[in-house]
Protein backbone atom coordinates (compact mmCIF):
# COMPACT_ATOMS: atom_id res chain seq x y z
CA UNK A 1 0.00 0.00 0.00
CA UNK A 2 1.16 3.72 -0.52
CA UNK A 3 -0.98 6.44 -0.49
CA UNK A 4 -3.43 7.64 1.40
CA UNK A 5 -6.84 8.43 -1.06
CA UNK A 6 -7.38 11.71 0.08
CA UNK A 7 -7.16 14.72 -2.16
CA UNK A 8 -3.53 16.32 -1.35
CA UNK A 9 -2.01 13.52 -0.43
CA UNK A 10 0.95 12.35 -2.19
CA UNK A 11 3.41 9.00 -1.46
CA UNK A 12 6.87 10.71 0.44
CA UNK A 13 9.59 10.39 -2.18
CA UNK A 14 11.96 8.20 -0.09
CA UNK A 15 9.89 5.77 0.43
CA UNK A 16 8.99 4.88 -3.18
CA UNK A 17 11.47 3.29 -5.31
CA UNK A 18 11.66 5.32 -8.17
CA UNK A 19 14.56 3.01 -9.76
CA UNK A 20 13.08 3.07 -12.90
CA UNK A 21 13.80 6.10 -14.01
CA UNK A 22 17.02 6.88 -11.52
CA UNK A 23 20.90 7.03 -12.39
CA UNK A 24 22.37 3.51 -13.60
CA UNK A 25 22.94 1.29 -10.56
CA UNK A 26 26.18 0.67 -11.67
CA UNK A 27 26.76 4.34 -9.85
CA UNK A 28 27.91 5.86 -12.70
CA UNK A 29 26.36 6.76 -16.04
CA UNK A 30 28.29 7.26 -18.93
CA UNK A 31 26.88 9.78 -21.55
CA UNK A 32 28.82 10.09 -24.91
CA UNK A 33 28.17 12.53 -27.89
CA UNK A 34 29.52 11.40 -31.45
CA UNK A 35 28.66 13.23 -34.63
CA UNK A 36 28.78 9.97 -36.94
CA UNK A 37 28.71 11.80 -40.04
CA UNK A 38 26.03 8.92 -41.84
CA UNK A 39 24.80 6.41 -39.44
CA UNK A 40 24.36 4.08 -42.62
CA UNK A 41 27.59 4.31 -44.20
CA UNK A 42 29.12 4.23 -40.56
CA UNK A 43 26.96 2.08 -38.91
CA UNK A 44 29.93 -0.60 -38.30
CA UNK A 45 31.71 1.79 -36.96
CA UNK A 46 29.53 2.93 -34.36
CA UNK A 47 28.73 -0.77 -33.47
CA UNK A 48 32.24 -1.40 -32.69
CA UNK A 49 32.51 1.47 -30.82
CA UNK A 50 29.32 0.40 -28.44
CA UNK A 51 30.51 -2.88 -28.26
CA UNK A 52 34.06 -1.77 -27.00
CA UNK A 53 33.02 1.12 -24.82
CA UNK A 54 29.39 0.26 -23.84
CA UNK A 55 27.83 4.09 -22.73
CA UNK A 56 25.15 4.35 -21.10
CA UNK A 57 23.70 7.15 -23.30
CA UNK A 58 24.95 7.98 -26.94
CA UNK A 59 23.60 11.34 -28.78
CA UNK A 60 24.82 11.24 -32.32
CA UNK A 61 24.28 13.82 -34.85
CA UNK A 62 24.66 13.85 -38.74
CA UNK A 63 22.54 10.58 -39.34
CA UNK A 64 22.09 11.53 -42.72
CA UNK A 65 19.18 9.33 -42.71
CA UNK A 66 15.47 9.46 -43.12
CA UNK A 67 13.21 8.11 -39.96
CA UNK A 68 12.83 4.85 -41.88
CA UNK A 69 16.41 4.52 -42.95
CA UNK A 70 17.74 4.72 -38.95
CA UNK A 71 19.11 0.81 -38.11
CA UNK A 72 17.08 0.67 -35.27
CA UNK A 73 16.71 -3.11 -35.46
CA UNK A 74 21.10 -3.14 -35.19
CA UNK A 75 21.02 -0.69 -32.86
CA UNK A 76 18.26 -2.33 -30.57
CA UNK A 77 20.17 -6.04 -31.27
CA UNK A 78 22.79 -4.17 -29.00
CA UNK A 79 20.94 -3.63 -26.44
CA UNK A 80 19.96 -0.09 -26.81
CA UNK A 81 16.70 1.94 -27.07
CA UNK A 82 16.62 4.69 -29.14
CA UNK A 83 14.58 7.84 -30.10
CA UNK A 84 15.70 9.95 -32.99
CA UNK A 85 14.59 12.41 -36.17
CA UNK A 86 16.05 11.84 -39.48
CA UNK A 87 16.30 13.95 -42.66
CA UNK A 88 16.66 12.92 -46.30
CA UNK A 89 20.61 13.21 -46.95
CA UNK A 90 21.51 16.13 -44.15
CA UNK A 91 21.28 16.32 -40.47
CA UNK A 92 19.84 14.04 -38.42
CA UNK A 93 20.03 13.45 -34.58
CA UNK A 94 18.97 10.89 -32.00
CA UNK A 95 19.47 9.29 -28.83
CA UNK A 96 19.95 5.66 -27.89
CA UNK A 97 20.00 4.48 -24.27
CA UNK A 98 21.62 0.72 -22.69
CA UNK A 99 19.07 -1.27 -21.78
CA UNK A 100 16.39 1.30 -21.65
CA UNK A 101 13.68 3.14 -23.72
CA UNK A 102 14.27 7.20 -23.59
CA UNK A 103 11.27 9.03 -22.97
CA UNK A 104 11.26 11.59 -25.29
CA UNK A 105 10.28 15.37 -24.45
CA UNK A 106 11.20 17.08 -27.39
CA UNK A 107 11.88 16.86 -31.12
CA UNK A 108 12.48 19.88 -32.35
CA UNK A 109 14.10 23.22 -30.71
CA UNK A 110 11.17 25.44 -29.88
CA UNK A 111 10.94 29.06 -30.66
CA UNK A 112 10.41 28.37 -34.77
CA UNK A 113 7.54 26.44 -35.88
CA UNK A 114 8.59 27.00 -39.55
CA UNK A 115 12.11 24.83 -39.20
CA UNK A 116 11.92 21.79 -40.65
CA UNK A 117 15.42 20.48 -40.03
CA UNK A 118 16.41 18.04 -37.62
CA UNK A 119 18.96 19.09 -35.26
CA UNK A 120 17.47 18.85 -31.68
CA UNK A 121 16.06 16.01 -29.95
CA UNK A 122 15.22 15.48 -26.07
CA UNK A 123 14.84 12.82 -23.72
CA UNK A 124 14.98 11.38 -19.95
CA UNK A 125 16.75 8.32 -19.52
CA UNK A 126 17.01 7.03 -15.99
CA UNK A 127 16.10 10.62 -14.02
CA UNK A 128 19.21 12.96 -16.36
CA UNK A 129 17.04 15.01 -19.45
CA UNK A 130 19.67 14.63 -22.51
CA UNK A 131 19.69 16.61 -25.68
CA UNK A 132 21.23 15.67 -29.02
CA UNK A 133 22.13 18.93 -30.77
CA UNK A 134 23.45 19.74 -33.67
CA UNK A 135 23.87 23.49 -34.47
CA UNK A 136 24.13 24.60 -37.96
CA UNK A 137 27.60 25.37 -39.65
CA UNK A 138 27.08 28.73 -40.54
CA UNK A 139 29.30 28.80 -43.65
CA UNK A 140 30.25 30.69 -45.75
CA UNK A 141 30.03 34.30 -43.62
CA UNK A 142 28.78 36.75 -43.64
CA UNK A 143 25.41 35.88 -45.58
CA UNK A 144 22.09 33.42 -45.27
CA UNK A 145 23.50 30.68 -43.35
CA UNK A 146 25.69 32.53 -41.02
CA UNK A 147 22.55 34.35 -39.88
CA UNK A 148 20.47 30.97 -39.35
CA UNK A 149 23.11 30.14 -37.31
CA UNK A 150 22.61 32.68 -35.21
CA UNK A 151 19.15 32.75 -35.18
CA UNK A 152 19.48 28.95 -34.10
CA UNK A 153 22.05 29.88 -31.22
CA UNK A 154 19.77 32.47 -30.13
CA UNK A 155 16.60 30.17 -29.59
CA UNK A 156 19.25 26.98 -27.61
CA UNK A 157 20.01 29.94 -25.04
CA UNK A 158 16.49 30.41 -24.53
CA UNK A 159 15.57 27.08 -24.49
CA UNK A 160 18.87 26.67 -22.17
CA UNK A 161 17.63 28.91 -20.06
CA UNK A 162 14.33 27.10 -19.15
CA UNK A 163 15.64 24.08 -18.60
CA UNK A 164 18.36 24.85 -15.79
CA UNK A 165 15.45 27.15 -14.22
CA UNK A 166 13.95 23.36 -13.33
CA UNK A 167 17.21 22.50 -11.10
CA UNK A 168 16.85 19.09 -12.96
CA UNK A 169 20.23 16.97 -13.75
CA UNK A 170 20.61 18.00 -17.52
CA UNK A 171 23.34 17.69 -20.33
CA UNK A 172 23.23 19.44 -23.59
CA UNK A 173 25.38 16.98 -25.58
CA UNK A 174 26.38 17.38 -29.91
CA UNK A 175 28.20 19.22 -32.33
CA UNK A 176 27.71 22.86 -31.00
CA UNK A 177 30.01 23.75 -34.64
CA UNK A 178 31.17 26.33 -32.59
CA UNK A 179 35.22 26.90 -31.40
CA UNK A 180 34.69 28.21 -28.01
CA UNK A 181 38.35 30.14 -28.29
CA UNK A 182 41.78 29.59 -29.75
CA UNK A 183 42.74 27.08 -27.46
CA UNK A 184 40.24 24.58 -28.73
CA UNK A 185 41.97 24.70 -32.14
CA UNK A 186 45.00 23.56 -33.45
CA UNK A 187 48.01 25.95 -33.85
CA UNK A 188 47.65 27.56 -37.54
CA UNK A 189 50.88 29.02 -39.87
CA UNK A 190 48.24 29.64 -42.39
CA UNK A 191 45.12 31.08 -40.56
CA UNK A 192 42.91 28.61 -42.30
CA UNK A 193 40.38 28.94 -40.58
CA UNK A 194 40.33 32.52 -39.84
CA UNK A 195 36.89 33.67 -41.94
CA UNK A 196 35.56 30.09 -40.84
CA UNK A 197 32.22 30.47 -39.25
CA UNK A 198 32.89 28.61 -36.73
CA UNK A 199 35.51 30.24 -34.96
CA UNK A 200 34.17 34.05 -35.34
CA UNK A 201 33.23 36.33 -32.24
CA UNK A 202 29.16 35.88 -32.56
CA UNK A 203 28.69 32.41 -31.98
CA UNK A 204 31.80 32.53 -29.40
CA UNK A 205 29.51 35.16 -27.48
CA UNK A 206 26.63 32.69 -27.75
CA UNK A 207 28.60 30.32 -26.06
CA UNK A 208 29.81 32.26 -23.53
CA UNK A 209 26.36 33.07 -22.95
CA UNK A 210 25.08 29.49 -22.17
CA UNK A 211 28.04 29.10 -19.78
CA UNK A 212 26.43 32.93 -17.89
CA UNK A 213 23.58 31.07 -17.82
CA UNK A 214 25.45 28.45 -15.14
CA UNK A 215 26.10 25.85 -17.68
CA UNK A 216 29.39 23.74 -17.21
CA UNK A 217 31.95 22.68 -19.77
CA UNK A 218 32.02 19.47 -18.85
CA UNK A 219 35.75 18.66 -20.51
CA UNK A 220 37.42 21.66 -19.89
CA UNK A 221 36.18 21.55 -16.11
CA UNK A 222 38.25 18.45 -16.33
CA UNK A 223 40.82 19.60 -18.78
CA UNK A 224 41.64 22.66 -18.46
CA UNK A 225 44.69 22.52 -20.26
CA UNK A 226 44.63 19.79 -22.86
CA UNK A 227 43.06 20.73 -26.22
CA UNK A 228 40.74 18.04 -26.33
CA UNK A 229 40.41 17.87 -30.23
CA UNK A 230 37.04 16.07 -31.47
CA UNK A 231 36.84 17.21 -34.91
CA UNK A 232 39.49 16.91 -37.74
CA UNK A 233 38.93 17.57 -41.22
CA UNK A 234 39.58 14.86 -43.84
CA UNK A 235 41.24 17.65 -46.39
CA UNK A 236 44.95 18.50 -46.15
CA UNK A 237 45.79 15.92 -44.33
CA UNK A 238 44.56 17.08 -40.52
CA UNK A 239 44.20 14.16 -38.72
CA UNK A 240 47.96 12.43 -39.10
CA UNK A 241 48.73 16.17 -38.32
CA UNK A 242 46.85 16.34 -35.31
CA UNK A 243 45.09 19.27 -37.00
CA UNK A 244 41.59 19.45 -34.91
CA UNK A 245 39.09 21.23 -33.43
CA UNK A 246 36.71 21.23 -30.27
CA UNK A 247 33.62 21.06 -32.22
CA UNK A 248 31.33 18.85 -29.80
CA UNK A 249 30.79 19.49 -26.12
CA UNK A 250 28.78 18.20 -23.61
CA UNK A 251 26.89 21.26 -21.17
CA UNK A 252 25.91 20.30 -17.51
CA UNK A 253 23.48 21.89 -15.32
CA UNK A 254 24.59 22.80 -12.28
CA UNK A 255 22.48 19.50 -10.82
CA UNK A 256 24.39 17.16 -13.55
CA UNK A 257 28.01 19.40 -12.99
CA UNK A 258 27.67 18.09 -9.36
CA UNK A 259 27.88 14.59 -10.26
CA UNK A 260 30.77 15.30 -13.12
CA UNK A 261 33.44 12.72 -12.35
CA UNK A 262 35.37 11.98 -15.51
CA UNK A 263 35.68 13.37 -19.35
CA UNK A 264 37.63 12.03 -22.12
CA UNK A 265 37.32 11.56 -25.93
CA UNK A 266 37.65 8.49 -27.84
CA UNK A 267 40.34 9.54 -30.08
CA UNK A 268 41.14 5.88 -31.61
CA UNK A 269 37.39 5.96 -33.27
CA UNK A 270 38.91 9.13 -35.72
CA UNK A 271 42.05 6.67 -36.91
CA UNK A 272 39.92 4.08 -38.05
CA UNK A 273 39.06 2.55 -41.64
CA UNK A 274 35.66 4.76 -43.09
CA UNK A 275 35.81 6.93 -39.97
CA UNK A 276 33.60 9.98 -39.48
CA UNK A 277 35.75 13.15 -38.98
CA UNK A 278 34.48 13.30 -35.30
CA UNK A 279 35.39 11.13 -32.34
CA UNK A 280 33.14 10.67 -29.43
CA UNK A 281 33.50 12.91 -26.13
CA UNK A 282 31.96 11.04 -22.90
CA UNK A 283 31.25 12.23 -19.34
CA UNK A 284 30.68 10.22 -16.76
CA UNK A 285 28.45 11.75 -13.69
CA UNK A 286 28.00 9.73 -10.52
CA UNK A 287 24.90 9.47 -8.44
CA UNK A 288 27.15 10.76 -5.48
CA UNK A 289 26.69 7.28 -3.08
CA UNK A 290 28.65 4.33 -2.76
CA UNK A 291 27.96 1.61 -5.38
CA UNK A 292 24.88 -0.88 -4.09
CA UNK A 293 26.08 -4.29 -3.84
CA UNK A 294 23.44 -7.33 -3.86
CA UNK A 295 22.74 -7.44 -0.33
CA UNK A 296 21.13 -10.68 1.52
CA UNK A 297 19.50 -10.66 4.92
CA UNK A 298 21.47 -9.99 7.69
CA UNK A 299 21.54 -9.70 11.28
CA UNK A 300 21.36 -5.70 10.77
CA UNK A 301 17.74 -6.62 8.91
CA UNK A 302 18.65 -5.36 5.32
CA UNK A 303 16.35 -6.24 2.59
CA UNK A 304 18.05 -8.41 -0.11
CA UNK A 305 18.09 -7.10 -3.84
CA UNK A 306 15.47 -8.63 -5.97
CA UNK A 307 17.42 -10.43 -8.98
CA UNK A 308 16.19 -9.71 -12.07
CA UNK A 309 15.71 -13.43 -13.16
CA UNK A 310 13.28 -15.13 -15.29
CA UNK A 311 10.88 -17.43 -12.78
CA UNK A 312 11.66 -20.89 -14.44
CA UNK A 313 8.86 -22.63 -13.07
CA UNK A 314 6.00 -20.60 -13.97
CA UNK A 315 4.05 -23.06 -16.34
CA UNK A 316 3.71 -21.70 -20.37
CA UNK A 317 -0.03 -21.09 -20.51
CA UNK A 318 -2.06 -18.44 -23.04
CA UNK A 319 -1.08 -15.27 -22.97
CA UNK A 320 -1.38 -13.72 -19.92
CA UNK A 321 -3.45 -10.87 -18.26
CA UNK A 322 -1.36 -7.40 -17.57
CA UNK A 323 -2.61 -6.04 -14.51
CA UNK A 324 -0.97 -2.55 -14.11
CA UNK A 325 -1.05 -0.48 -10.63
CA UNK A 326 -1.80 2.66 -12.60
CA UNK A 327 -1.09 5.08 -9.31
CA UNK A 328 2.95 3.50 -8.87
CA UNK A 329 3.36 4.42 -12.47
CA UNK A 330 1.60 7.37 -12.72
CA UNK A 331 3.83 8.98 -9.55
CA UNK A 332 6.95 7.43 -11.14
CA UNK A 333 6.59 9.44 -14.69
CA UNK A 334 5.74 12.35 -12.83
CA UNK A 335 8.82 12.90 -10.33
CA UNK A 336 11.34 11.56 -13.28
CA UNK A 337 10.65 13.74 -15.94
CA UNK A 338 10.75 17.24 -16.12
CA UNK A 339 7.94 19.67 -15.55
CA UNK A 340 8.57 21.31 -18.41
CA UNK A 341 7.07 18.75 -20.48
CA UNK A 342 3.99 20.96 -21.47
CA UNK A 343 0.90 19.96 -23.33
CA UNK A 344 -1.95 22.08 -25.53
CA UNK A 345 -3.05 24.97 -23.39
CA UNK A 346 0.36 24.81 -21.50
CA UNK A 347 -0.48 22.66 -18.94
CA UNK A 348 1.61 19.67 -17.54
CA UNK A 349 2.09 16.48 -19.69
CA UNK A 350 5.23 14.77 -18.14
CA UNK A 351 3.10 12.09 -16.23
CA UNK A 352 0.94 11.65 -19.25
CA UNK A 353 3.65 10.99 -21.28
CA UNK A 354 5.26 8.63 -19.22
CA UNK A 355 2.74 6.82 -18.19
CA UNK A 356 1.41 6.33 -22.05
CA UNK A 357 5.34 5.60 -22.92
CA UNK A 358 5.34 2.74 -20.01
CA UNK A 359 1.96 1.37 -21.18
CA UNK A 360 2.89 0.84 -25.39
CA UNK A 361 6.36 -0.44 -23.48
CA UNK A 362 4.83 -3.28 -21.68
CA UNK A 363 2.44 -4.31 -23.61
CA UNK A 364 5.20 -4.86 -27.43
CA UNK A 365 6.97 -6.59 -24.74
CA UNK A 366 4.58 -9.17 -23.22
CA UNK A 367 2.26 -9.30 -25.48
CA UNK A 368 -0.90 -9.95 -23.16
CA UNK A 369 -4.35 -10.84 -23.62
CA UNK A 370 -6.13 -7.86 -21.91
CA UNK A 371 -4.39 -5.34 -19.71
CA UNK A 372 -6.24 -4.06 -16.70
CA UNK A 373 -5.07 -0.51 -14.82
CA UNK A 374 -5.90 -0.19 -11.17
CA UNK A 375 -6.29 2.82 -9.48
CA UNK A 376 -6.88 4.64 -6.26
CA UNK A 377 -9.59 6.82 -5.50
CA UNK A 378 -8.18 10.08 -3.98
CA UNK A 379 -11.75 11.33 -2.84
CA UNK A 380 -12.40 8.76 -0.46
CA UNK A 381 -11.14 6.88 2.30
CA UNK A 382 -11.02 3.52 2.85
CA UNK A 383 -11.36 0.89 5.75
CA UNK A 384 -7.82 1.08 6.15
CA UNK A 385 -7.81 4.93 6.71
CA UNK A 386 -10.95 4.14 9.12
CA UNK A 387 -9.14 1.61 11.49
CA UNK A 388 -5.79 3.32 11.48
CA UNK A 389 -5.89 7.22 11.17
CA UNK A 390 -2.31 7.85 10.91
CA UNK A 391 -2.26 4.72 7.56
CA UNK A 392 -0.08 6.82 5.33
CA UNK A 393 -0.40 9.94 6.65
CA UNK A 394 1.14 13.04 5.91
CA UNK A 395 1.37 13.24 2.10
CA UNK A 396 0.76 15.55 -0.39
CA UNK A 397 0.48 15.40 -3.93
CA UNK A 398 1.14 18.84 -6.21
CA UNK A 399 -1.69 20.61 -7.88
CA UNK A 400 -0.05 18.91 -11.41
CA UNK A 401 0.01 15.83 -10.75
CA UNK A 402 -3.67 15.79 -9.46
CA UNK A 403 -4.83 17.20 -12.78
CA UNK A 404 -2.88 14.73 -14.64
CA UNK A 405 -4.16 11.57 -12.40
CA UNK A 406 -7.89 13.03 -13.03
CA UNK A 407 -6.86 12.37 -16.98
CA UNK A 408 -4.78 9.44 -17.33
CA UNK A 409 -7.67 6.79 -17.21
CA UNK A 410 -9.50 8.53 -20.44
CA UNK A 411 -5.51 7.55 -21.67
CA UNK A 412 -6.25 4.27 -20.32
CA UNK A 413 -9.54 3.94 -21.96
CA UNK A 414 -8.16 5.38 -25.34
CA UNK A 415 -5.92 2.66 -25.55
CA UNK A 416 -9.00 0.02 -25.20
CA UNK A 417 -7.21 -1.60 -21.64
CA UNK A 418 -10.01 -2.19 -18.95
CA UNK A 419 -10.04 0.48 -15.99
CA UNK A 420 -10.76 -0.86 -12.36
CA UNK A 421 -11.35 2.01 -10.04
CA UNK A 422 -13.81 2.02 -6.80
CA UNK A 423 -14.74 4.65 -3.75
CA UNK A 424 -13.75 2.49 -1.06
CA UNK A 425 -10.39 0.14 -2.46
CA UNK A 426 -6.96 0.91 -3.47
CA UNK A 427 -5.34 0.14 -6.35
CA UNK A 428 -3.53 -2.54 -4.80
CA UNK A 429 -6.68 -4.31 -4.16
CA UNK A 430 -7.83 -4.62 -8.18
CA UNK A 431 -4.21 -5.83 -8.56
CA UNK A 432 -5.72 -8.71 -5.85
CA UNK A 433 -9.14 -9.15 -7.59
CA UNK A 434 -7.26 -9.72 -10.89
CA UNK A 435 -4.77 -12.10 -9.93
CA UNK A 436 -7.32 -13.90 -8.09
CA UNK A 437 -10.13 -13.56 -11.17
CA UNK A 438 -7.62 -15.05 -13.61
CA UNK A 439 -5.94 -17.78 -11.68
CA UNK A 440 -9.66 -18.96 -10.92
CA UNK A 441 -10.34 -19.18 -15.04
CA UNK A 442 -7.06 -21.22 -15.39
CA UNK A 443 -5.01 -18.27 -17.29
CA UNK A 444 -1.56 -16.69 -15.95
CA UNK A 445 -1.28 -12.96 -14.40
CA UNK A 446 1.64 -9.99 -14.92
CA UNK A 447 1.74 -7.70 -12.19
CA UNK A 448 3.57 -4.71 -12.62
CA UNK A 449 3.74 -2.54 -9.98
CA UNK A 450 6.82 -0.69 -7.87
CA UNK A 451 4.96 -1.47 -4.46
CA UNK A 452 6.85 -4.87 -2.86
CA UNK A 453 3.78 -5.56 -1.24
CA UNK A 454 2.26 -6.95 -4.34
CA UNK A 455 5.11 -9.53 -3.85
CA UNK A 456 2.07 -11.43 -1.76
CA UNK A 457 0.22 -11.95 -4.85
CA UNK A 458 3.07 -14.19 -6.45
CA UNK A 459 2.90 -17.67 -7.60
CA UNK A 460 2.97 -20.18 -10.12
CA UNK A 461 0.52 -18.45 -11.83
CA UNK A 462 1.29 -14.99 -10.90
CA UNK A 463 4.76 -13.36 -11.53
CA UNK A 464 5.14 -9.79 -10.42
CA UNK A 465 7.20 -7.36 -12.80
CA UNK A 466 9.11 -5.41 -10.76
CA UNK A 467 11.18 -2.11 -12.32
CA UNK A 468 14.83 -1.91 -12.07
CA UNK A 469 17.26 0.66 -12.56
CA UNK A 470 18.22 0.97 -16.40
CA UNK A 471 14.25 0.35 -17.30
CA UNK A 472 14.45 -3.36 -16.80
CA UNK A 473 11.84 -4.93 -15.11
CA UNK A 474 12.82 -7.65 -12.48
CA UNK A 475 10.66 -11.01 -12.69
CA UNK A 476 9.31 -11.95 -9.11
CA UNK A 477 8.02 -14.83 -8.36
CA UNK A 478 7.86 -17.08 -5.45
CA UNK A 479 11.20 -18.04 -4.95
CA UNK A 480 12.62 -14.61 -5.39
CA UNK A 481 9.91 -13.54 -2.80
CA UNK A 482 11.60 -16.22 -0.49
CA UNK A 483 15.01 -15.30 -1.44
CA UNK A 484 14.54 -11.23 -0.64
CA UNK A 485 12.36 -11.85 2.35
CA UNK A 486 12.77 -15.14 3.90
CA UNK A 487 9.24 -16.00 3.60
CA UNK A 488 6.75 -17.25 1.02
CA UNK A 489 3.89 -14.81 -0.66
CA UNK A 490 1.01 -15.88 1.49
CA UNK A 491 3.40 -14.88 4.80
CA UNK A 492 3.93 -11.34 3.24
CA UNK A 493 1.27 -9.68 5.29
CA UNK A 494 2.05 -11.39 8.61
CA UNK A 495 5.55 -10.09 7.84
CA UNK A 496 4.86 -6.88 7.31
CA UNK A 497 2.97 -6.69 10.21
CA UNK A 498 5.53 -7.62 12.37
CA UNK A 499 8.17 -5.43 10.65
CA UNK A 500 5.99 -2.48 9.94
CA UNK A 501 6.52 -0.26 7.05
CA UNK A 502 7.74 3.42 7.33
CA UNK A 503 5.66 4.09 3.78
CA UNK A 504 2.70 3.43 5.29
CA UNK A 505 2.88 4.42 8.71
CA UNK A 506 2.99 0.92 10.05
CA UNK A 507 4.81 0.93 13.01
CA UNK A 508 4.99 -3.01 13.24
CA UNK A 509 6.17 -5.01 16.53
CA UNK A 510 8.17 -3.27 19.05
CA UNK A 511 11.69 -3.93 18.60
CA UNK A 512 11.54 -6.60 15.66
CA UNK A 513 13.17 -5.53 12.19
CA UNK A 514 13.17 -7.37 8.48
CA UNK A 515 15.31 -10.43 10.15
CA UNK A 516 13.30 -10.62 13.42
CA UNK A 517 9.79 -10.49 11.35
CA UNK A 518 11.43 -12.89 9.45
CA UNK A 519 12.31 -15.31 11.79
CA UNK A 520 9.19 -15.49 13.84
CA UNK A 521 7.08 -16.03 10.52
CA UNK A 522 10.10 -19.18 9.84
CA UNK A 523 9.06 -20.29 13.65
CA UNK A 524 5.68 -20.08 13.68
CA UNK A 525 3.73 -20.01 10.44
CA UNK A 526 1.86 -16.98 10.55
CA UNK A 527 1.60 -14.26 13.18
CA UNK A 528 -1.86 -15.56 14.57
CA UNK A 529 1.13 -17.97 15.75
CA UNK A 530 3.33 -15.73 16.85
CA UNK A 531 0.81 -14.51 19.11
CA UNK A 532 -0.41 -17.93 20.32
CA UNK A 533 2.96 -18.66 21.29
CA UNK A 534 2.73 -15.43 24.12
CA UNK A 535 4.47 -12.53 21.93
CA UNK A 536 3.98 -9.25 22.02
CA UNK A 537 0.65 -9.27 24.17
CA UNK A 538 0.21 -6.13 24.69
CA UNK A 539 0.41 -5.45 20.73
CA UNK A 540 -1.50 -8.34 19.74
CA UNK A 541 -4.90 -6.84 18.23
CA UNK A 542 -2.55 -3.46 17.11
CA UNK A 543 -0.32 -6.34 14.79
CA UNK A 544 -3.61 -8.06 13.56
CA UNK A 545 -4.85 -5.09 12.27
CA UNK A 546 -1.91 -4.02 10.79
CA UNK A 547 -1.65 -7.46 8.81
CA UNK A 548 -5.29 -6.76 7.94
CA UNK A 549 -4.42 -3.51 6.54
CA UNK A 550 -1.30 -4.76 4.57
CA UNK A 551 -3.69 -7.86 3.29
CA UNK A 552 -5.05 -6.92 -0.48
CA UNK A 553 -8.59 -7.36 -0.93
CA UNK A 554 -9.40 -9.83 -3.65
CA UNK A 555 -13.22 -9.31 -3.72
CA UNK A 556 -12.63 -5.68 -4.88
CA UNK A 557 -15.20 -5.55 -8.03
CA UNK A 558 -13.68 -6.04 -11.38
CA UNK A 559 -15.17 -4.87 -14.93
CA UNK A 560 -15.01 -7.31 -17.02
CA UNK A 561 -12.07 -8.53 -18.81
CA UNK A 562 -12.27 -9.95 -22.04
CA UNK A 563 -9.75 -10.39 -24.55
CA UNK A 564 -8.69 -7.24 -26.25
CA UNK A 565 -6.88 -5.28 -29.12
CA UNK A 566 -5.19 -1.87 -28.56
CA UNK A 567 -6.41 1.12 -30.17
CA UNK A 568 -3.42 2.97 -31.43
CA UNK A 569 -5.48 4.83 -33.74
CA UNK A 570 -7.80 6.10 -30.97
CA UNK A 571 -4.81 6.85 -28.54
CA UNK A 572 -3.09 8.72 -31.08
CA UNK A 573 -6.13 10.84 -31.74
CA UNK A 574 -5.98 11.89 -27.92
CA UNK A 575 -2.56 12.33 -27.65
CA UNK A 576 -2.50 14.75 -31.13
CA UNK A 577 -5.50 16.92 -29.30
CA UNK A 578 -3.16 17.46 -26.85
CA UNK A 579 -0.63 18.23 -28.81
CA UNK A 580 1.53 15.59 -27.26
CA UNK A 581 3.09 15.25 -30.88
CA UNK A 582 6.03 13.14 -30.64
CA UNK A 583 3.92 10.33 -28.69
CA UNK A 584 1.18 10.78 -31.51
CA UNK A 585 3.25 10.30 -33.87
CA UNK A 586 4.41 7.10 -32.31
CA UNK A 587 1.11 5.71 -31.70
CA UNK A 588 -0.17 6.45 -35.30
CA UNK A 589 2.62 4.15 -37.01
CA UNK A 590 1.85 1.18 -34.34
CA UNK A 591 -1.50 1.69 -35.86
CA UNK A 592 -0.56 1.45 -39.28
CA UNK A 593 1.53 -2.00 -38.44
CA UNK A 594 -0.83 -2.90 -36.12
CA UNK A 595 2.06 -3.83 -33.93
Amino acid sequence: MRRRNRAKQAPELPAIDLAWFQLDALHFMKIATFNVNNIRKRLPNLIDWLDATKPDVVCLQELKATDAEFPAAAIKKKGYGAVWRGQKSWNGVAILARGAEPVLTRDALPGDAKDGEARYIEAAVNGVLIASLYAPNGNPQPGPKFKSKLAWMERLIKHAAELTASGAPIVLAGDYNVVPTDFDIYVSKTDSYAKNALVQPAPREHFRRLLAQGWTDAMRKLHPNAPMFTFWDYMRNRWPRDAGLRLDHLLLSPEAAKRLVAADVDRDVRAQGNASDHAPAWIELSDGKAPRRAQTTSAKGGDMKAKPTRQTTKKKLARPLLVVDGDNFAHRSYHALPKSILRRGKKPAGAILGFANMLVRLYQAEQPRAVLVAWDTLEASTYRHNAFPDYQSGREFDDALLEQLDLLPQVVEAFGFAIAKAAGYEADDFLAAGVAAEERRGGTVLVASGDRDTFQLASERTTILYPQRGGEMARIGPAEVRERYGVDPGQVPDFIALRGDPSDKLPGARGVGAVGAANLIQKYGTLENVLKAGRFPTQAEELRLFRKIATMNAKAPLPRIADQKPNWAKAASLMRAWEINRLADRLEELAERKG
